[in-house]
């Protein structure tokens, strides 16, 4: 990949990585443009690399690389913020396209699937059966809808006019009432949930 990224003009490497600790390392110290992000790391999840990476820096934009396509990868991507994800088996020129849209601005995720997701989060009355997901509070429910658009922390304080520290207890306590430790199992889980009734 660093070969074919690096033979292009318009392209410039500027850092590698092949763990998860070492990305959150190298990301911030070489501030790119576009961070191509693997799925799967020894240490961790690229997913979550993403997310902790865009919640200090939105310029970042990650582009997840996948070995195979499914709404569960596709749900956790959305909800980190990730600008899009391709699979592993896709040829080079296209993978460089596909760098070339992200560092552009525009968005690779499927916009059906994406509204799909979000569709089925903001729909909370299909979620009511779920003894757990009553448990939320409104404003908890409110926050898991965010979360289901890609927003950070701060992102969902500006838009609620709440301290990011506060958001964080409310993302905290969702996920204690919902049994889960990512806010992307939550996001997920309530498509999934939804994908039944439906």
């Amino acid at each position: 990949m660093h070969d074919l990224l690096s033979g292009e003009d318009d392209i410039e490497v500027v850092g590698e990585a092949g763990t998860a600790a070492d990305a959150l390392a190298r990301i911030p110290a070489t501030r790119p443009d576009v961070a191509v992000l693997d799925v799967r790391l020894p240490d961790g999840s690229g997913v979550e690399v993403c997310r902790e990476i865009r919640s200090r820096d939105e310029s970042v934009r990650c582009l997840m690389l996948t070995s195979f396509a499914d709404d569960e990868a596709l749900f956790d991507a959305i909800m980190a913020g990730a600008a899009g994800y391709v699979l592993k088996d896709i040829r080079g020129g296209e993978l460089l396209t596909a760098v070339r849209d992200v560092a552009a601005g525009r968005s690779l995720l499927d916009p059906v699937a994406t509204a799909r997701v979000l569709e089925r989060l903001r729909d909370g009355g299909g979620a009511r059966g779920d003894d757990r997901l009553s448990r939320l509070t409104d404003q908890e429910r409110r926050i898991l809808e965010l979360i289901g658009e890609g927003l950070t922390n701060r992102a969902i304080g500006e838009r609620l006019h709440l301290a990011e520290k506060t958001i964080k207890n409310y993302v905290s306590s969702l996920l204690s009432k919902l049994g889960m430790q990512r806010r992307s199992q939550a996001a997920a889980y309530v498509a999934r949930m939804q994908a039944g009734k439906n």
